[in-house]
């Protein structure tokens, strides 16, 4: 097997052993190779890490096999480029997924390299960054980068890999894509779910910037750091807690999630009831290459700045179509202690009611996370077995509380109060470290457990948002909708910000239309009750058709101005985010 699918099936168990960082102290730079210590306690997430080991060895030694099987016959296979969980149980995977060819055209009508200049762009690549390794054209790598078996919208083979380690091989990468008209899709940690890295039909180049993981500054005493944009925000956390920095970063999307592809999505997570998201105060700056190979910085470091128009909110949420961004300054928050609560309600309504009315009260701002699981999901969560305790099946919330002890204590008071007006029939509060992490296991182990739930089942994950009062609507009409088409479907919200994800399940390709359809009616109920299309995941591919709707055609015209001026040759990840424009526009703009 050749040395880029090795790492490939690598990737595919835990991530987490170890990586290289440099930090700066004082005027010099250091470099330092970091791992995790054995932890302190075996917690009961850990316990059942444990006892599920020798089948995620196996998992592993599975994937491993399929990687070679698919180097030797190329079957249509998706892998998984980043695992569910690292470092603990895999859940089963269909072996086959269906790849399409037909990511969107260019919206301005863009006209690209030929195959020749795709070639002449390889070589020019080659020469401008000839470490081993550094470009790939290995067949099975340009497909595994251009699909992820997490997403089923159309997908495409890249033509050649680039793996930068710094801004100045990113420049090199943009100037050779621009001079030949190659399109440029960024690449990171393949955690998303909208087809935000596929590649492009007429050919394109991947760039890899997941080996550009390094912190580089960590300024405690100003309470934020620097970084480059593969580094990922788990790693950031560990890094930070291994030092003893009592700092944290509080955007907490999916396992494996990069600074640069959660500058991209704008992304958010579990925590953005108390922190807010990636479009708040989080990212103070990024560095950027820009299409036509120069490189920007869009603020100081200073906490705030009133000077002029916020440029970094420009790339945040861009998906890579303005720029690729190669560094961010992140703020950073103290770590405040947490204790963990959970709550059953008769349904949907009485629990949103109940969170409505808890963050409205002092006690609000003490609550970090408020999830919601409905019935189908604790049931999901049951039958899987992968946690320590299951719940009656009704729709519950779990809490996580932070503050200092008189502060938790009196929150915990209060949500009990708050529930139980509500007709909450249950309610547990987790005392101690121990309990805490062994209730939450339920919220964690969410997605695997609908999986795992249904043997030999896929799972096509979407989201929308809309505001916290028409949650109840939205989820009671799509439980409605996938029980009439006869889907079988778990959900997960994040009550605080009105954002739900919906997991449904299928088995037979036959029925990924059936699907389909049902994200399609879902995402048009939540904007015609004045919400999005995606609260957190992003656009890409999946989403664009939605965003005139969403947005208003004036809206979407400003967003194409904008790309026409930084991107004119429409060569920074084309067909993803922007909705198409009329065939007039198309000729006025190109």
């Amino acid at each position: 097997m050749s040395a880029p699918l090795l790492k490939i099936a690598a990737r595919q168990g835990s991530r987490r052993a170890g990586s290289s960082r440099v930090w700066r102290n004082g005027s010099s730079r250091h470099a330092s190779t970091t791992s995790a210590g054995p932890p302190s306690h075996t917690s009961p997430g850990e316990r059942l890490a444990g006892r599920l080991q020798n089948a995620t060895l196996g998992a592993t030694a599975l994937t491993a096999a399929s990687v070679l099987y698919y180097h030797l016959s190329r079957p249509v296979v998706h892998l998984d480029g980043e695992a569910a969980m690292p470092g603990g149980p895999q859940p089963k995977r269909a072996t086959k997924a269906t790849v399409q060819h037909d990511v969107p055209k260019s919206a301005l009508g863009a006209q690209y390299g030929s195959k020749e200049d795709v070639q002449r762009a390889i070589a020019e690549l080659r020469a401008a960054l000839p470490r081993e390794g550094a470009v790939n054209t290995d067949p099975h790598v340009l497909e595994f980068y251009g699909s992820s078996d997490k997403s089923y919208h159309p997908a495409s083979p890249h033509s050649v890999v680039v793996h930068p380690v710094s801004t100045e091989e990113v420049v090199e990468v943009v100037n050779v894509a621009r001079k030949h008209r190659v399109p440029i899709v960024p690449y990171s940690g393949a955690t998303s779910l909208e087809g935000h890295f596929s590649g492009y039909p007429s050919g394109s180049i991947c760039i890899d910037i997941s080996g550009m993981n390094k912190i580089l500054e960590i300024h405690e005493g100003d309470s934020d750091l620097v970084c480059q944009a593969g580094a990922r925000w788990e790693d950031i956390n560990e890094t930070l807690k291994e030092k003893g920095i009592p700092l944290f970063f509080p955007l907490d999307p999916g396992p494996g999630a990069t600074i640069g592809g959660m500058i991209g999505t704008g992304c958010s997570g579990t925590n953005a009831v108390r922190y807010g998201t990636a479009r708040g105060e989080w990212f103070l700056n990024v560095t950027v290459v820009l299409p036509n190979g120069k490189v920007v910085k869009t603020r100081r470091r200073a906490r705030k700045s009133s000077a002029g128009i916020d440029m970094t909110k420009l790339f945040i949420g861009a998906e890579g179509t303005l720029g690729i961004v190669t560094e961010a300054t992140l703020r950073l928050a103290p770590v405040i202690p947490t204790k963990v609560a959970m709550a059953q309600f008769p349904d949907v309504e009485h629990a949103v009611s109940a969170v409505q009315e808890i963050l409205n009260t002092p006690a609000g701002p003490h609550i970090q996370c408020v999830e919601l699981l409905d019935d189908h999901m604790m049931k999901a969560i049951a039958d899987a077995g992968l946690v320590s305790e299951t719940y009656p099946t009704r729709d519950t919330l779990f809490f996580k509380i932070q503050g200092d002890p008189t502060a938790i204590d009196s929150t915990a008071r209060t949500v009990q109060d708050i529930v139980a007006k509500h007709s909450s029939a249950y309610f547990k509060f987790a005392n101690t470290e121990d309990e805490a992490e062994e209730l939450w296991e339920s919220r964690k182990y969410a997605l695997m457990s609908t999986i795992e739930s249904e043997e030999g089942a896929r799972c096509w994950t979407t989201d929308v948002c809309v505001p916290v009062s028409r949650l109840p609507e939205l989820v009671y009409e799509t439980k409605k909708d996938l029980e009439e088409s006869k889907l079988h479907s778990t959900i997960v919200g994040h009550v605080g910000d009105g954002n739900f994800h919906a997991f449904i399940l299928f088995k037979k390709d036959s029925e990924l239309q059936a699907v389909s359809d049902a994200v399609h009616r879902l995402v048009h109920r939540a904007i015609a009750l004045d919400g999005t299309c995606t609260g957190e995941h992003g656009v890409g591919v999946g989403k664009r058709e939605y965003l005139a709707e969403e947005l208003g055609p004036d809206t979407v015209e400003l967003m194409w101005t904008i790309k026409r001026a930084i991107d004119p040759l429409d060569i920074m990840n084309p067909g993803k985010l922007y909705p198409d424009v009329p065939e007039n526009d198309k000729k006025s703009g190109a």
